[in-house]
């Protein structure tokens, strides 16, 4: 078991200060709630990575921190080593961080692809450079077929689908997603998970996720951490947090999965 307050050694150190991203003792409250309490974690270029927790636990007001969204009070987030905490959402954009959000809300009068070419506009007026990011996205996605399909008409799958291919489209280094999986039925769970995995392996997109569904999160992330109440209790691989006493009790009830 990783013990997440354990102290530094030198390699975990160099590993940090090699990490695409680091978070750092970050903290924000809102008024007398502390919703992010001195967090901290690292994500390797390459990995996936993921982030659990309860309902309530901050794990989107740190995704919202890191994507740009809020400002920390306290600590650094590193990004290719730039510290990027209080920088405008667009700016994270435009560095490589990507991100999707819980309630999809597509453009419904809006094609497929014209959806996805919302994303493909990042830095740019170019329509056709636009355009071959968004194809690129699709065809990633295996949603090319669908391109001129009015968003409005997708199943929920795709929807999500669609979601993730409008973030991709900026071409991110880092791509966060904030429980795509939601409301899935298994197979369709598993799909996604084979879409995410073609993305990290065969694309290079390294992934940061938070998610409830455990059957998703035990076959991608190499690594997970676990926020409660604002604060990392625990990370380490998923059979090691799976198996982590305050992460039982806390989260994942008394019995093992």
């Amino acid at each position: 078991m990783i013990d997440a307050a354990a102290p530094k050694t030198r390699a975990t150190e160099a590993s940090a200060e090699a990490a695409m991203l680091r978070v750092e003792n970050v903290s924000k409250s809102f008024q007398a709630l502390r919703a992010v309490d001195d967090a901290s974690l690292i994500v390797e270029r390459g990995e996936i990575v993921a982030l659990i927790g309860p309902n309530g636990a901050g794990k989107t007001t740190l995704f919202n921190l890191i994507a740009g969204a809020l400002a920390p009070n306290e600590g650094q987030i590193v990004f290719l080593g730039s510290d990027i905490a209080g920088w405008r959402a667009d700016q994270v954009c435009a560095v490589g961080i990507g991100r999707t959000f819980q309630i999809v809300k597509p453009f419904a009068d809006m094609t497929v692809l014209e959806n996805v070419m919302v994303g493909g506009f990042r830095g740019t007026t170019d329509r056709r450079l636009a355009s071959r990011r968004a194809e690129g996205a699709l065809r990633a996605l295996e949603m090319w077929g669908q391109r001129d399909r009015p968003a409005s008409a997708l199943t929920l799958p795709d929807r999500k689908k669609l979601e993730v291919a409008r973030a991709l489209a900026t071409e991110p280094k880092l791509l966060l997603l904030d429980e795509v999986m939601a409301g899935l039925r298994p197979t369709e769970t598993d799909h996604m998970v084979a879409a995410f995995r073609r993305l990290n392996a065969e694309h290079g997109v390294t992934i940061l996720l938070i998610e409830h569904v455990m059957r998703a999160v035990m076959a991608l992330a190499q690594r997970v951490y676990v926020l409660h109440h604002g604060v990392i209790i625990s990370s380490g691989t998923p059979a090691e947090v799976t198996s982590d006493p305050r992460v039982l009790e806390s989260y994942l009830g008394t019995a093992k999965l």
